[in-house]
């Protein structure tokens, strides 16, 4: 059986949307628990909401076919914010959230900074950006009872990216 693949999702196919929703749903419960805060807007999305969001979207396949996990991101101005990072719970610690932000830091936005955001407590997501270079920012409440981290990672090659605070622009 051949190994995982990357590839672009296609989320006006039916079967892929409702693979990547019923993952994203699950992935973030089990989040909601480690968090303790179970307002996570991924949680209440409907299918036809998800599939609305202006994302680009990537998965990694199993060697079945299966679809083991996503990223989705969008471009802000000179970054990429990643706004979704999900494994399917039956296929966690199995490196799949590794090889997707690997591929995507080093083939599909390697010269750009990238920023993301998951909760504090969750300790898995914290550790897994730290390990691939991202610098944690301050945290942040949205909302209460709700405590959020935040990680930038420079371009390749390029100065840390503050998230457009201004400190590093060459102005």
């Amino acid at each position: 059986m051949p190994g995982p693949q990357i590839r672009p999702l296609d989320l006006t196919d039916d079967a892929t949307a409702a693979a990547v929703h019923r993952i994203g749903r699950a992935a973030y419960a089990v989040e909601a628990e480690l968090i303790g805060f179970d307002g996570i807007p991924a949680l209440g999305e409907s299918l036809a909401g998800m599939r609305a969001c202006p994302l680009n979207w990537l998965g990694v396949l199993s060697g079945d076919g299966s679809l083991d996990g996503f990223l989705a991101w969008e471009e802000e101005g000179e970054a990429i914010s990643i706004d979704r990072l999900c494994v399917d719970p039956d296929r966690f610690r199995r490196g799949v959230g590794s090889l997707l932000l690997r591929h995507a830091l080093t083939e599909v936005f390697p010269e750009r900074a990238v920023v993301v955001t998951t909760g504090a407590a969750n300790t898995p997501a914290v550790t897994l950006y730290e390990r691939l270079g991202f610098s944690r920012g301050p945290d942040f409440s949205p909302v209460p009872g709700l405590t959020m981290a935040s990680f930038a990672r420079a371009a390749a090659g390029g100065t840390p990216w503050d998230g457009g605070r201004g400190s590093s622009d060459p102005a």
